[in-house]
């Protein structure tokens, strides 16, 4: 039983696996990053700097630490369900002598986000799949006495997706997002092998990526990444929530290393631009943009447990 869950778990997982024996299951071209099962981050956004309408303009650094583990539900063998709960905890860190935060507006912000996401596969033949994804989450000041002000976020997601070749996967689909605001988007996503080493990955609106594989365990990425937070923040002398939303977008280098069968890591570094900011009320932004770097370490579900389900 516990090989057969193991076994289940890495081939669900393997949307972007190197893993040939669970291609059947799931799409994937080789050479692609391998699936998380485990994901522990940590990113630091230094050089942000806001002022409010008493104090000059001050400097930060956005810090976040973010987990995630993905969990089987249900697995079939045209069918597979997995959840994953995550959790993710934000400051920003005052960059000044004495530790006091001179902006008001800004010092209760215990910034948390904790939800669970949920992706489905359904193989439609021996080239084609359905994936759906639902992404579940409550984010804010999230303290025990104000759970019922801060709003659940979601996101559905549909994509039909057709390998086309050894070398080329196409999928088209539609996303709906319920945060700040409702959206509806398209998605596009374009994965191709130029050779054995290289290859382009492309899931729009939320990534694209130019890969180089330098050998079996070395991935390099050159890449844009969207990034896009919304927190709802208790602000003194305010009685219901504002908003702290950002939306920004990640350009950069990115470098993932295989450390052992199930331990690996991915290092990030660039510039995060940031696109549109909503601040409350009498919070100023002055400079939201600059460097942005992150380190990853994750957990593979056990390579030689599946292999032995094949």
């Amino acid at each position: 039983m516990l090989k057969r869950f193991w076994g289940c778990l890495l081939c669900l997982l393997t949307s972007h696996g190197t893993a040939t024996y669970c291609q059947g299951l799931k799409p994937g071209l080789p050479g692609m990053a391998p699936s998380r099962w485990i994901t522990i981050r940590n990113t630091q956004a230094p050089g942000r700097s806001y002022a409010s309408t008493t104090t000059p303009a001050t400097t930060y650094t956005q810090e976040d630490f973010y987990f995630k583990m993905w969990l089987p539900v249900l697995i079939r063998p045209k069918f597979g369900i997995i959840i994953g709960p995550h959790y993710r905890t934000e400051q920003l860190e005052l960059k000044r002598e004495g530790g006091n935060n001179p902006a008001h507006q800004l010092s209760n912000w215990t910034l948390r986000a904790m939800g669970v996401d949920l992706k489905a596969s359904v193989k439609v033949d021996s080239t084609s799949w359905l994936l759906f994804s639902a992404q579940v989450n409550q984010s804010g000041t999230l303290r025990s006495d104000l759970p019922g002000s801060i709003p659940l976020n979601y996101t559905l997601t549909s994509v039909y997706l057709r390998r086309k070749s050894a070398r080329k996967e196409v999928g088209v689909g539609l996303m709906v997002n319920k945060s700040y605001n409702l959206s509806v988007l398209p998605v596009f996503i374009y994965n191709y092998n130029f050779s054995d080493r290289t290859g382009i990955e492309m899931s729009l609106p939320h990534r694209i990526a130019a890969r180089y594989n330098a050998t079996s365990r070395d991935i390099f990425y050159v890449k844009s990444e969207a990034v896009t937070r919304t927190y709802y923040v208790t602000c003194p002398d305010k009685t219901e929530p504002e908003t702290f939303r950002r939306v920004e977008v990640d350009l950069g280098v990115a470098y993932n290393r295989q450390l052992t069968r199930m331990l690996g890591v991915e290092l990030f570094a660039g510039y995060r631009r940031n696109l549109s900011l909503t601040l409350p009320e009498g919070v100023i932004p002055v400079r939201t943009s600059g460097p942005a770097m992150s380190f990853e370490i994750y957990l593979r579900p056990p390579v030689g447990v599946s292999r032995k389900l094949k």
